[in-house]
């Protein structure tokens, strides 16, 4: 059984305490019905104008993914970075409607909208509210060029609304080869396999998809880049990137140590936190946005060619973004974190 476990929030003056044991978490929704605006402009400085524009119809993530760095924005509800993010969800009803108003505004002007940001768009809770559905329908109706990002099949479920795309590309987010490999870090995501094959049934409808190896942990999955580029092929896919771990506050840094403290033993997870602090100048934390996604050391100029030689070796574009995906030849076809 999970029990509430959240850092402290740097934006609350005050904090909980337990006295014992914490109470059991729970999932609990809220409905966030006065949206103002959907479509988020975020800064990127490798992107082109230097911006990417979101689209998130949902906050928190029940997927639970220790490493994620949307865990700070649940900060700014109110709620904790830790098990508050994986089961208090903010669901936002009228996102399709909100987004159809802002490209009636902007769709001219509009580059490219990513379905990835602050949440997973598939999340569980997707299959009963169909709000990224809904919205990927007004993007269809506007024909505004799409990236999606996600680790969840049940994106299948809507090969009708993103084959009318005119431009679209589907990156499924795999950093991990065997669901063992994968439980430390994803304890509530689908499995690797499940995401492969959905990245099959994606690529077999002719649009551009892709895998997106991130993050990479430095002392712990490194190995697994070759057969996950191999794997990605046979399923279809033609793009790739990865990135390495960033860990962007204390709230997040604190909440993933610990869970590799619960399930993984000592000796691994004293290596992968040495390994870490060698990329990273003696911290966990990066200490730029430039050093973000990226490692200091031989060791991870390494990995970066590993990547490289086997994205060369079958075929991919190496590193290449999302939206960048956008510019292909094929006729349904167009990082993160």
């Amino acid at each position: 059984m999970r029990h509430i476990v959240n850092p402290l929030n740097p934006y609350n003056k005050y904090s909980a305490e337990y006295v014992g044991e914490p109470p059991p978490t729970k999932l609990e929704v809220f409905e966030e019905i006065a949206t103002k605006k959907v479509i988020t402009k975020a800064f990127a400085s490798d992107r082109d104008g230097g911006w990417r524009y979101t689209v998130n119809c949902y906050r928190g993530c029940i997927h639970g993914c220790t490493y994620c760095f949307a865990r700070q924005y649940h900060e700014y509800l109110g709620y904790g970075a830790g098990t508050d993010f994986e089961t208090k969800i903010v669901v936002k009803p009228n996102a399709p409607a909100r987004l159809r108003e802002e490209l009636k505004k902007s769709h001219n002007k509009m580059p490219h909208l990513d379905f990835s940001f602050a949440t997973d768009p598939y999340l569980p809770l997707e299959a009963s509210y169909e709000l990224t559905r809904k919205c990927l329908d007004v993007c269809a109706e506007f024909q505004v060029p799409v990236a999606v990002i996600t680790k969840a099949p049940l994106i299948t479920r809507d090969l009708d609304i993103l084959t009318r795309l005119k431009k679209v590309s589907v990156f499924f987010s795999l950093p991990f080869l065997t669901k063992e490999k994968s439980n430390p870090f994803e304890p509530y995501t689908p499995v690797p396999d499940a995401r492969f094959r959905a990245m099959k049934i994606i690529a077999e409808a002719g649009i551009t998809v892709g895998i997106g190896i991130a993050p990479v942990i430095p002392g712990y999955n490194e190995s697994d880049i070759p057969g996950l580029l191999e794997k990605a092929k046979v399923s279809g896919a033609t793009r790739a990137f990865m990135s390495m771990l960033h860990l962007d506050t204390d709230s997040i840094e604190e909440y993933f140590v610990q869970k590799m403290h619960e399930r993984l033993p000592p000796t691994r997870v004293n290596k992968i936190i040495n390994t870490i602090k060698r990329e990273r100048g003696g911290s966990l934390r990066h200490h730029s946005y430039k050093e973000r996604g990226v490692g200091k050391t031989k060791q991870w100029e390494m990995t970066r060619k590993l990547f490289e030689f086997h994205s060369r070796r079958l075929g991919f574009m190496d590193h290449i973004k999302p939206e960048d995906a956008l510019v292909s030849q094929a006729p349904f076809q167009q990082s993160l974190f």
